[in-house]
């Protein structure tokens, strides 16, 4: 009768791991509505996102595979969230909820599965749902108990850090709105009163964390100023570079020496002065961020906030700008290298204000080339791309920017099958 009910248990996990792609989200989106310490920013929310799928993963393959609790260990992604919970300062009991409301959800989606099978019996659906109610619980229990020495270890370690009281000064200053200049500036012990340019700098693998260390001397390089760094965790740097009057950043430079640090990413604010301008390049350096974490173009490594300024107001919003970009381009949408290619060429003859000759020098081409990819272009668009000019420029850029390109073949309603009769394409 044991063996009977392990095998049903481990046919409702078996269909539950199928589900898990859509279910996961749904999980996600109720630790951050119920808890509020899950609300971060985008870097910290991915290794939470990592964190459930790995645990719901250890769960279902432990009910089908009938894995022994003494075989069970924190999942990596798990243990990686917690320190960056305990580096963060935020509470450990929020993190404990969130286990205790995640065996909840996953209960309720047995009984759900139990409910759609009509052949068992009451008695089955009972042994079965306690069975799975008892080794979940024990699995909690397991990990819970080893993400509390992990938690503990990481926030002796990160509070023995000088840094790390001086990180916490930087955060009040960044989130208190009533916060006076003086007061701020005693805290920081800086004079706010400047110009400021923010940086977040990053490495997206442990092992690339010393990487960071070179972070102050690449600022200094490209400000000519020795800028304030703190660690916001093990693998990100917050930083901002200050001067008496406005400035701009060697970015030519900046970019050439990031190549030797192929690990390290950086994002960066616009200039901005006084407390307010202190917190608005920040902000700024962070949604550059958000986009770079995004970005279709894996070998960039420095993203000026002026140059995705557009994407940062839409990132929150990709499944919608998708959608919007699919309706927009059509076919040109589509994620493959033909259509990139095409999408490309529109975009550098956007920027040379429609000079085929300008945009063929930029690209290397010939400017029949260029003549012959915006044909293709626009026969897929259904029109001239100077028919919905702006539009179009911003929907490329979704592209480049957002990743919000389709794998799948798009249906334009306002593409013509071929290149629309009697118009002629634009060749200024």
């Amino acid at each position: 009768m044991a063996d009977r009910i392990a095998t049903l248990a481990g046919e409702v996990a078996s269909r539950i791991g199928a589900r898990l792609a859509d279910l996961s989200p749904e999980m996600i989106a109720m630790f951050v509505d119920v808890i509020p310490e899950f609300r971060h920013d985008h870097a910290v929310r991915r290794v939470m996102v990592a964190s459930t799928s790995s645990n719901l993963s250890a769960v279902v393959d432990m009910l089908m595979l009938g894995i022994s609790l003494e075989d069970i260990a924190v999942p990596p992604a798990a243990a990686m969230y917690a320190r960056r919970f305990a580096q963060h300062d935020l509470a450990l009991e929020a993190l404990l909820r969130a286990y205790r409301l995640g065996e909840h959800s996953f209960l309720q989606w047995v009984i759900q599965d139990l409910r759609r099978q009509e052949t068992l019996s009451a008695d089955d659906v009972l042994a079965v749902t306690s069975h799975i109610a008892l080794l979940v619980n024990r699995y909690i229990d397991r990990i819970i108990e080893g993400l509390i020495e992990i938690y503990q270890t990481e926030q002796k370690r990160w509070r023995e850090r000088s840094d790390a009281a001086r990180a916490a000064q930087v955060r009040v200053v960044l989130a208190t709105d009533r916060l006076t200049v003086p007061v701020a500036e005693q805290m920081l012990d800086r004079t706010l009163r400047e110009w400021h340019i923010a940086a977040v700098a990053w490495v997206n693998a442990d092992h690339a964390a010393a990487q960071l260390q070179v972070v102050g001397r690449l600022l200094t390089e490209a400000s000519g100023r020795t800028p304030m760094t703190v660690y916001a965790d093990t693998s990100t740097i917050w930083a901002w570079m200050s001067r008496p009057e406005r400035f701009s950043l060697d970015l030519d430079r900046l970019a050439t020496r990031l190549t030797e640090h192929r690990e390290l990413r950086v994002a960066l604010g616009e200039p901005g002065t006084g407390l307010a301008g202190f917190r608005t390049s920040h902000e700024e350096a962070l949604r550059a961020r958000q986009v770079a974490e995004i970005d279709a173009q894996p070998a960039q490594q420095l993203y000026p906030h002026a140059q995705v300024a557009l994407a940062g107001l839409l990132v929150d919003r990709r499944d919608a700008v998708r959608q919007w970009v699919q309706r927009t381009l059509g076919e040109l949408a589509r994620d493959d290298e033909a259509m990139a290619r095409l999408r490309h060429t529109l975009q550098v003859l956007l920027e040379a204000n429609g000079s085929y000759t300008e945009a063929a020098a930029r690209m290397h081409v010939h400017k029949n080339t260029v003549l012959y990819r915006v044909r293709k272009a626009e026969e897929l668009l259904g029109r001239p791309f100077t028919d919905d000019r702006l539009p179009i420029q911003v929907a490329l850029l979704a592209c480049d920017q957002l990743a919000a390109t389709t794998k799948t073949p798009v249906a334009n309603a306002s593409a013509a099958p071929a290149y629309v009769q009697g118009r002629r394409p634009v060749t200024g």
